[in-house]
């Protein structure tokens, strides 16, 4: 399950005049247009920029910032943490991904602490996904203005021209793996069925490519062992089903999840016939289970934490795991055959220690470390000689990362008594007088997790002035079966009043003097739909909300978001037809006459997730009813802004929006 930052919904924000001298400011009371307002059909249809008018995208443009505040986000958006890369086999030389330049581009280092070579450039992100066994060459992906079809290229590991193997327009291509000779690699791509991947085989040295596998469904190979694959095809974000695939007799054998509602994560083992499988299927929690003769046995220990990720190196020596210990991430490994611990190097400071990537010798390992005060850092364990070593070291000009706020784990109670954790960080000191105010940020998903370590982001609020506060309401990821699957479909019903509650119990104890704080409700992508709830179903629990990417109303969007979404997503919110009633009852379009507070929604319109349509139809609704806020627009970003410059003015409209309406400033 990928973790990327998740921006809020769409709302629009009207472009204000105002004098040279002034604070540039696009949050203001919307006054009457010259044009007509933006209007889009009744239950709006299709997703992209081809679903509005360019125009309109351009009316919408982020306004500039006040130079002072725009200097406040560029300075933390200098905060980097040192991710790894593709390391080769001898541990001589590392291929990455670094957004330095203001994009993700691919990098190549020639030893720890080596200054890097760019190989990549240009505004489309760009990054490495595979490097050859003999370290020949270097697959990587481009993506085209945050549309999320990316294109699969090869490049030499000295640079030079990228050579295309596929990248199609509307098309998803992703490498599956390279085979250990080099001279083949194996993608997946949706330009058969937009709902549907199949798998080709390339020809490194020919150029050509040829169909090996087009079964309908959302497929991909989890692992290989010669001509024989573990094949998942995806039912929903947290359902799959496993097959055994033979390549040369496409002879494909159900293994695990048929007839189920289970999620299912697989390897082959070290032993013949064994397959390592992490699943909760058979308790409350993650585990990783050693398939045998259609038996799971336990690997992994019965503890209250899920184990969120496994890997098994190529050599099959070392099982790593991933422990989700409350939000806290612990590495573990064991010998792949006798299943005995391993020990790892001590890392000072290190709140959270996570693999990052193993060398197809299995030698190195990479593993980043971060904590609230250290920003991530990657370190290369060698196995053969017991050494660890840095490559490279976190930058962060003008500031000292020593002064954040630490990440507390703390709770809140919800109505039916279930206890909600969150982490709070708070500043040295409140802005101006009375209760600090607080900044409630909702994590994306919803089958995800706010985790504690460092976060540059959480900063510029605590920096601001506000309490920022990130809970993980139920249907997050990380507290076991019952509590992921507590919101899904109609469900969400029971447990939604969590996005209230967290605000009821702020006002109600982090008061000062007898007088409740302030309290702003914000979150990307899911976090951008519980803020419109936030706003509108639960109007009066928080005074002022952004909101990015956000769902206004989850029928439209499942009935427009990309093919390949509404299928992973109808598991999560329920069924269009079955399911009508409890989607209309749970859409914040429905609730937006009880608005009371400022919204400022922003979204992306290449946005293949939830289509730009979600915020259009919130902006309509806002302005007929004057409520202040607005709607900003990335005509050259997707789910959430990438790009260095757009994410200075999403951030900046975002800190400025909570300062105006939360501070009064």
């Amino acid at each position: 399950m990928n973790r990327w930052i998740v921006l809020p919904l769409l709302c629009v924000v009207a472009p204000v005049a105002v004098a040279d001298n002034a604070k540039s400011s696009p949050f203001d009371s919307p006054r009457p247009a010259k044009k007509p307002p933006v209007t889009a059909p009744a239950g709006y249809t299709g997703l992209g920029a081809e679903s509005m008018a360019p125009e309109e995208i351009a009316k919408f443009a982020a306004p500039a910032l006040d130079a002072q505040v725009s200097r406040r986000m560029q300075a933390m958006l200098d905060v980097r943490g040192a991710g790894s890369g593709a390391i080769t086999a001898r541990g001589d030389r590392m291929y990455y991904t670094s957004s330095v330049t203001g994009t993700n581009q691919v990098w190549r280092q020639d030893g720890p602490m080596k200054f890097p070579l760019q190989l990549t450039g240009g505004e489309d992100r760009t990054g490495v996904v595979g490097l050859a066994p003999d370290d020949s060459f270097i697959a990587v992906s481009r993506d085209v203005g945050g549309q999320e079809n990316p294109g699969l290229y090869l490049m030499s590991p000295d640079g030079g021209a990228l050579r295309i193997v596929q990248h199609t327009p509307k098309v998803q291509t992703s490498l599956q793996f390279i085979e250990d000779d080099a001279k083949t690699l194996y993608f997946k791509a949706n330009d058969i069925d937009p709902a549907s991947y199949a798998i080709y085989r390339f020809d490194v040295k020919a150029g050509t490519k040829e169909l090996v596998f087009d079964t309908p469904g959302l497929w991909y190979i989890a692992d290989h062992r010669g001509a024989t694959w573990l094949m998942v095809k995806e039912l929903g974000n947290a359902q799959s089903e496993v097959f055994q695939y033979e390549l040369a007799t496409k002879k494909l054998t159900p293994l695990l999840g048929q007839g189920e509602s289970e999620e299912y994560d697989v390897a082959f083992g070290a032993r013949p016939g064994q397959v390592l499988v992490r699943t909760n299927k058979l308790g409350d929690f993650q585990r990783v289970y050693s398939l045998e003769n259609g038996k799971l046995t336990p690997i992994t220990p019965d503890i209250k934490h899920d184990v969120e990720s496994f890997t098994i190196d190529e050599t099959r020596t070392r099982i790593y795991f991933r422990i989700n210990a409350d939000g806290y991430q612990q590495l573990q490994v064991v010998d792949a055959k006798t299943l005995k611990p391993l020990a790892l190097p001590r890392l000072p400071e290190a709140e959270n220690v996570v693999l990052s990537g193993v060398s197809r010798n299995g030698r190195f390992v990479q593993l980043s470390v971060d904590g609230a005060t250290l920003p991530s850092t990657s370190v290369t364990y060698d196995w053969k000689t017991r050494k660890a070593t840095t490559w490279r070291l976190p930058m962060t000009p003008e500031i000292d990362t020593k002064q954040f706020a630490k990440a507390t784990l703390e709770f809140y109670p919800a109505r039916d008594g279930t206890k909600i954790p969150m982490f709070v960080r708070r500043p040295q000191a409140c802005a101006g007088t009375g209760p600090c105010p607080v900044v409630v940020d909702f994590h994306g998903g919803p089958e995800g997790q706010s985790v504690a370590g460092f976060s540059a982001g959480a900063q510029l609020f605590v920096d601001a002035g506000f309490i920022f506060v990130q809970p993980n309401v139920r249907g997050s990821t990380g507290y076991g079966k019952a509590w992921l699957h507590a919101d899904d479909g109609p469900k969400r019903l029971n447990v939604v009043s969590d996005i209230e509650d967290a605000a009821r119990f702020i006002r109600a104890n982090w008061g000062r003097d007898g007088k409740p704080p302030r309290i702003g409700v914000m979150g990307g992508s899911y976090g951008g739909y519980s803020s419109l709830m936030a706003m509108t179903f639960f109007a009066g629990a928080y005074d002022a909300g952004v909101a990015n990417v956000g769902i206004s109303n989850l029928y439209t969007f499942l009935m427009n978001t990309a093919p390949y979404r509404r299928i992973l997503r109808t598991s999560e919110y329920g069924d269009p037809v079955k399911d009508r009633e409890a989607l209309t009852q749970l859409s914040p379009i429905t609730h937006i006459g009880k608005i009371k507070a400022p919204l400022l929604v922003i979204q992306g319109v290449n946005d293949p997730r939830v289509p730009v349509g979600e915020a259009v139809q919130v902006y309509r609704e806002l302005e007929r009813r004057k409520i202040p806020g607005g709607l900003i627009l990335f005509a050259d970003e997707g789910h959430g802004a990438s790009k260095r410059s757009n994410r200075v003015l999403q951030t900046g409209h975002t800190v400025a929006f909570f300062e105006k309406h939360l501070l009064g400033r």
